[in-house]
Order: C-alpha cells, then structure tokens, then sequence
C-alpha cells in the first residue's frame, strides 16, 4: 500500500535512533529519544492559493529533514512508522 498525501501535507519516514552515544555508552531502549530527522518519501500537490493555483513544495522527494518532536501523525503502513506532516512544520533541511 502507498500513501499519497494530500494538498501541503508530506509524508516523512523517521530514521533510526541512535544506540551508542558519542561517549562509546550504549543506551538502553528506555533511553532512547525519537529521532527528529526523516527522510521525505512523498509529496502532496502543493498549498492552495488564493486565486484557485497550487504553490510548490520547497522540498523534493528524498530530502533529509529535521522536524519538531510532536509534529505530525504517526501511521503505520505495513509494518512502517511514518509521519504525514505539513510542510511548514519541518524546521530544516539537512545537506
């Protein structure tokens, strides 16, 4: 199954926390923060103008992002987390 966001929204796959720290610790699952960073899997069509014209996206599929902790909704598709997020609720794009 694939999601096809609709409007504005994205859809971002989260990348895999981290296990080990830059010390050499290596955390336990309960230490273990969600990753703030995903990469864009899809893209809607764009914000809705005014006068009836779609807005491009800033971002393209495949783009490295950083996001907010709470942003978006996480849903699962075959055994996946992803997030279907606006576009402005990405902080950044990672080179």
């Amino acid at each position: 199954m694939k999601i096809v966001p609709i409007g504005e929204n994205i859809v971002v796959k989260r990348l895999e926390a981290e296990e080990v720290t830059a010390g050499g610790i290596v955390l336990p699952d309960a230490a273990k923060e969600k990753p703030r960073q995903g990469r864009v899997l899809s893209l809607g069509d764009g914000r809705l103008l005014p006068g009836g014209a779609r807005a491009a996206h800033q971002l393209s599929e495949g783009d490295r992002v950083l996001f907010d902790r709470y942003a978006g909704t996480e849903v699962r598709v075959n055994g996946d987390s992803l997030l279907i997020m606006r576009e402005d609720e990405i902080l950044a794009v990672v080179p």
